[in-house]
């Protein structure tokens, strides 16, 4: 019974999230500032998270700054909302005037050449409308980005379904490794979209970064492939040039992935990260409880243990 209702929401969500899509974009816009005045003032999503991510990470601005950036927050949020609504039916044209990519000489060259491009991006302006990087680079590369299925099956092919529509393939996070790896095996040229500044399990914890006035524990899982699969490294600068209007400038990181000390890319990202987050501060998701896992608890209930992290063994526990 109770798989026949959540098939039946997924059957309703899809039909609804098909029609809004239809609409022009200057009539969800309209949504959107509506959507605005209840999100900010009404039911003021994440409040407390937002304000404390953004009082701690700019502690030079005055209070009247950070309401200022959490009111554009909540305005870009909602324009997110819709344009991934939007998403499902746009065509080529319409991504390609909306969503413009530069920087393209050099990363088509990498890629024409038989290497493989690992692209950094953050959660930072329209990232959904990246997918659309398949029709900016050669034909026989193959667009992959890495992603958290989500529990629910139906809304997790609903969303994959949206996401894929440019060809861009979604791989899930548990199996990027083994997917690129087949990849390689059948001489297959990808271009990774890697998005890592979420904040990691306990136990995935290997480095910590200076990001944005806090001492920041990041996912190096990203790295880690790149490096083995020797992949050619890009961080994607985005911006928002007007609403509903945004530009990524492919920046090389590094031509020798593999050769780098370990972290070194990932410092860099975080580096490049902060500097598009200051630039225009509203446009990051702020939303996430980006610094809930703090050095000090880690220190005192984990510990590493031959490169893996594991809980500390309490008093009373056995060997």
């Amino acid at each position: 019974m109770m798989k026949a209702v959540v098939y039946l929401a997924y059957i309703l969500s899809y039909g609804i999230w098909f029609l809004l899509s239809l609409l022009p974009l200057r009539i969800l816009y309209v949504l959107a500032d509506m959507l605005y005045l209840i999100v900010a003032y009404i039911v003021r999503y994440r409040h407390r998270v937002i304000w404390e991510n953004l009082t701690s990470s700019f502690p030079e601005k005055s209070q009247s700054e950070i309401k200022s950036i959490e009111k554009a927050f909540y305005h870009w949020f909602c324009d997110y909302l819709v344009e991934t609504i939007k998403l499902m039916t746009m065509s080529r044209s319409q991504l390609q005037k909306r969503m413009r990519f530069t920087g393209m000489e050099q990363f088509n060259e990498v890629l024409n050449n038989g290497q493989s491009c690992a692209v950094y991006l953050g959660h930072y302006c329209n990232w959904e409308w990246i997918t659309s990087l398949p029709y900016w680079i050669p034909d026989h590369v193959q667009c992959c980005e890495l992603y958290h299925p989500l529990e629910n099956p139906y809304f997790d092919k609903l969303f994959k379904f949206v996401r894929e529509r440019q060809k861009a393939v979604c791989i899930p996070m548990h199996e990027s490794l083994r997917k690129i790896l087949e990849y390689k095996k059948n001489h297959k040229v990808l271009a990774v979209g890697y998005i890592a500044d979420q904040v990691p399990m306990w136990n995935n914890i290997h480095h910590w970064v200076d990001f944005l006035h806090h001492d920041t524990p990041v996912l190096t899982g990203a790295e880690r492939i790149a490096k083995h699969m020797e992949q050619v490294v890009f961080y994607g600068d985005v911006k928002r040039v007007k609403r509903g209007y945004y530009e990524c400038e492919m920046k090389l990181v590094s031509q020798c992935s593999s050769k780098l000390e370990d972290y070194q890319i990932t410092d860099i990202y975080f580096r490049l990260l902060e500097e598009t987050i200051r630039r225009q501060p509203e446009l990051w998701l702020w939303s996430h409880n980006r610094w809930k896992r703090t050095r000090e608890v880690f220190n005192r209930d984990w510990e590493v243990v031959d490169g893996k992290v594991l809980r500390k063994r309490t008093e009373g526990q056995s060997s």
